[in-house]
């Protein structure tokens, strides 16, 4: 999360950010795509450019209104990828792999930031920008997986869920949807989500992306 909202650190986590977001949602309409539903395809939502992803209210005006009430943190959302669900072929369990489309991009991104960390580090590339800059870009990625797995829709954790759930079950889950972001939010700032959830799983993704770099790491 941005503590510091000064010009070089807004600097060092833009383009992390900005990636992080964009191929967020374009590996949801990807992912649609290569399961029969051409829909975000069709309205351009399958595009690595991020004025395509941006909401107004989500993605500017909450963060927006965070920073200028000094909050130690920011939570946002980008424009939802559209989805026709009975367009896919097998609608109950491709909506589950569309829905892990994002955080799993998010996780790629993380590790590719991660290696290219060991490697500046490794290296001897004292460039201190850019080494913050793959920081930033770990801790974006893993915060956005983490936080967009929660179990609750329309994050892409509650999409999990309601694909797993049984129909009767999955129908009454999904009533939730209209309501989620503001139980999303709630929950952050009492720091439910914080201690219980985000911190954990956090941990854990950090052992996961040290496992996987590990072996460039004893090259150096």
């Amino acid at each position: 999360m941005i503590t510091d909202y000064s010009i070089q650190a807004v600097a060092i986590n833009a383009i992390p950010l900005i990636f992080a977001i964009t191929i967020h949602e374009a590996a949801h309409g990807y992912a649609a795509r290569r399961f029969g539903d051409n829909t975000a395809y069709m309205l351009g939502r399958v595009s690595l450019n991020p004025a395509k992803h941006i909401d107004p209210v989500g993605t500017i005006l909450i963060p927006l209104a965070l920073i200028l009430a000094g909050s130690p943190f920011l939570v946002g959302y980008a424009k939802p990828v559209p989805v026709n669900f009975g367009r896919l072929r097998n609608p109950r369990i491709d909506s589950i792999w569309v829905a892990i489309a994002g955080p799993g991009s998010n996780f790629i991104q993380a590790l590719i930031w991660a290696i290219l960390l060991i490697l500046l580090v490794g290296l001897g590339i004292d460039e201190k920008f850019f080494i913050a800059m793959a920081q930033a870009g770990i801790l974006w990625n893993l915060g956005l997986l983490v936080f967009n797995l929660f179990p609750i829709p329309p994050l892409d954790g509650g999409r999990i869920l309601s694909g797993l759930l049984p129909t009767r079950q999955s129908i009454a889950f999904g009533k939730l949807e209209p309501w989620g972001f503001f139980i999303v939010l709630g929950l952050v700032f009492t720091g439910i989500i914080g201690g219980l959830w985000m911190d954990p799983l956090m941990a854990f993704f950090k052992g996961v992306l040290y496992l996987l770099t590990y072996p460039l790491q004893m090259l150096f």
